[in-house]
């Protein structure tokens, strides 16, 4: 059994329309409530990539955010891929 408190990160790949729909400001602040660090930015082929680092609680947390995302956002795919913790301390739109 994984111990929820323990420092997680996760790298996310989200296809479907989400840009132009407040993907990174929504989850920029959805992070910094959450307490989880990384970065978001758009991708030249319209999906939006995303790193989660912080407690395996909170980066699961905005990992089902993201298969929805805000209002607007239609995600038709999710990539998903788990990383060795890389010590990120704040959360930035890239």
């Amino acid at each position: 059994m994984t111990d929820r408190s323990q420092r997680a990160r996760r790298r996310v790949i989200v296809h479907g329309r989400v840009q132009g729909v407040f993907f990174r400001d929504t989850a920029r602040r959805l992070a910094r409530q959450l307490g989880v660090a990384g970065w978001i930015r758009n991708r030249p082929d319209g999906a939006v990539e995303a790193v989660f680092e912080g407690t395996a609680d909170a980066v699961d947390r905005m990992t089902d955010w993201v298969r929805q995302g805000p209002r607007g956002a239609r995600v038709d795919e999710l990539e998903i891929v788990d990383e060795p913790p890389a010590g990120d301390m704040d959360f930035r739109v890239q």
